[in-house]
Order: C-alpha cells, then structure tokens, then sequence
C-alpha cells in the first residue's frame, strides 16, 4: 500500500481522486491537509511515499498579482522542500497549459512556454524552482493539464455546460481543443505513482474536442436539441483577433502526440493507459 497526501483539502480534484481511489478499490492511504492553516508545517511528511500538490489560486477576478506567487510559487516551493527533507519519494505538482500563454495554437515538445498572466507566471516559476530539488531519491512530476472537467466541475466546462442547456443554436466550428475528464487525470495519477514518473507530461483525452460537437453532446446528454450552423464564421474569426473569450472558445488550442504522457504512447517501457472514459463517456457522467 501506498500513502499518498494531497494538499488543497476541499479542492474538485483531491476530493474526486479520493473517491475514485475508493471506488476502484486501488491500494492507497489518503490524507489531505489544508495549507491555509499555518499548523501544516508541523504536519509530518515523513509517512507518505507521495505528495500530490493541488493547493493553488486559479483565475480570478481582482486578486492582486502577489497572490498568485505567494500561492502557487512560493507556498509550493516550501511544501516541496519540506516534503524533500522529510523522506517524501516523489512530488506531483499540478501545473497547467497557461504556461504557455496561448488561447489558440498547437503545442508540441519544443514549444517554449510564454505565460501572459500572473496565473501562469506564477505556475511557471514554481515548475522551475520545484525541479531544482529533484534527485534520485526526489521524483518531481510536472502535469500541464488542459481544461478539466466532469460533474460538478468549476470553470469553463460549467459555463458551457449551462449555455448549451438553454440555447436553441450554436455556431459550427471546425477546431480542436485539448481536453482532460477528471477520471481520466486520476488514472494518470495512478500511472505516475505506480510507475514512480519523473519530469513533465501533458495528460489529455485521446481525442481532441469540437467545440460545437460538445456543446451538442452536452444538450444531447439534457435532452435538448442545438443545431449547428456555419453562419458566423466571419464574425467569430473577428471578434476572435480582439476578444479573449471568444479564442478561448471557438479557437484551436491542443497538444499533439509528440508530448510525453500523450495516450498510447510508449515511454521507457511505460505505456500511457489512462482512458478510463471516451468523450461520449466522460459528458454523460459529467451531466448526470
């Protein structure tokens, strides 16, 4: 059995891998800890054959900048130290695709990240930082996760999620997006513990989504009806050159199979297996 600790107490992911560890009966020991409280330091890290590190300050509107380096930076780099000094084997640290400052492109392994915002600045010098630490004796794992989503999940999938359910038509697109369900990302868990990974991966589903296909699919999974059609083509690729949003959406942003952790792949013998759910799967059990 392994013990596993998760920072970030009450956050989506940490509370769904519990549930899913328990749920696949995988032979693992959770703890989690909250990293508000300043006791955590007296915490002792010296059981735990794994830290995953999920504590951090996502988007949101009027945070100061500091914050965002005193989270996801500085607070990381410390836990990670302490985890080093007390024994722990390997640190897996969520990052995510904002390192890369793009709202539209295709991301291979020689792209060179270029964040444009204090989120993923902040994310990006705490992958440096934390690497610094590695050793033989010290995993380091970096994930560069897409969007993830599932039931219940924050963020953009829910806004979505709640426009497909009330809108009668949709503008068809033709682009790709690096999406991640959220049992998918814990079966990636699963396979960077089990394998003891070390570096930086950039777990995905297999297929790239449509925009207009998932927000059919999502209407579909409700019982609604959207039609598709092709009539604001101009006007998207507009307005998508002058607002964020609407590149963040009907644009093509995704990661091709030259990433490692990409699905199928073969790596040092290791082959990355963790489907758990198709995409026809993963919306249906994210609008149950």
């Amino acid at each position: 059995m392994k013990r596993i600790l998760i920072t970030g107490k009450n956050s989506y992911i940490g509370q769904t891998f519990i549930n899913w560890v328990k749920a696949n009966n995988v032979d693992y020991k959770i703890d989690t800890i909250d990293l508000k409280n300043p006791d955590w330091k007296k915490h002792d890290f010296s059981i735990y054959d794994c830290l995953i590190h999920l504590a951090a300050i996502v988007h949101k509107k009027g945070q100061e900048d500091d914050i965002y380096y005193r989270i996801n930076r500085d607070l990381a780099v410390e836990t990670a130290k302490k985890a080093k000094n007390e024994g722990v084997k390997q640190f897996i640290f969520l990052s995510t695709m904002s390192v890369y400052g793009k709202n539209s492109a295709v991301i291979n392994f020689c792209t060179k990240p270029a964040p444009n915002n204090a989120y993923g600045k902040s994310k990006l010098e705490a992958e440096k930082l934390i690497q610094q630490l590695r050793s033989l004796e010290f995993l380091v794992t970096i994930l560069r996760p897409p969007m993830i989503y599932g039931y219940n999940s924050p963020g953009n999938y829910s806004r979505i999620s709640k426009l497909a359910k009330k809108i009668p038509i949709f503008p068809k697109v033709e682009n790709k997006r690096s999406m991640l369900f959220i049992e998918n990302l814990h079966s990636f868990f699963k396979l960077s513990i089990d394998n003891n990974l070390a570096g930086t991966y950039f777990p995905q589903n297999e297929k790239l989504v449509n925009t207009s296909i998932l927000v059919k699919q999502i209407a579909l999974e409700n019982n609604k009806k959207v039609y598709l059609t092709p009539g604001f083509r101009r006007i998207i690729n507009f307005l998508g050159k002058r607002i964020t949003i609407f590149s963040k959406i009907f644009g093509s942003l995704y990661y091709d199979s030259t990433v490692p952790g990409f699905p199928g792949t073969k790596q040092e013998n290791i082959k990355f297996l963790y489907q758990e759910k198709n995409f026809d799967e993963s919306i249906k059990k994210s609008e149950i």
